[in-house]
């Protein structure tokens, strides 16, 4: 299973867990396995069928391109990175 590391706005709907193992060949299915396991962390994440503006997705250190549709492997490393406000 994908390894999926949480953005610290994500713990607190997953009861505090830094990451979760989840199936899935796709970023999308891998973030609706999560959905399944911990309801509502999707619509943080996404808008529709895509990321949320801002919001950005590694898959085993190199961005994800491809979105949801980003293939994964089985024992990949998924990092969600949030966008960050400042100026």
């Amino acid at each position: 299973m994908a390894r999926l590391f949480l953005p610290t706005q994500l713990k607190s709907l997953a009861g505090g867990a830094m990451f979760v193992d989840l199936p899935g060949q796709t970023v999308g299915q891998v973030l609706d396995a999560l959905n399944e396991q911990y309801p509502g962390t999707r619509q943080r994440l996404c808008d529709q069928n895509r990321l949320k503006p801002g919001t950005a997705v590694t898959v085993d250190g190199q961005i994800a391109t491809l979105g949801l549709r980003q293939a994964v492997t089985p024992d990949a490393e998924i990092h969600i990175l949030p966008a960050i406000g400042g100026g």
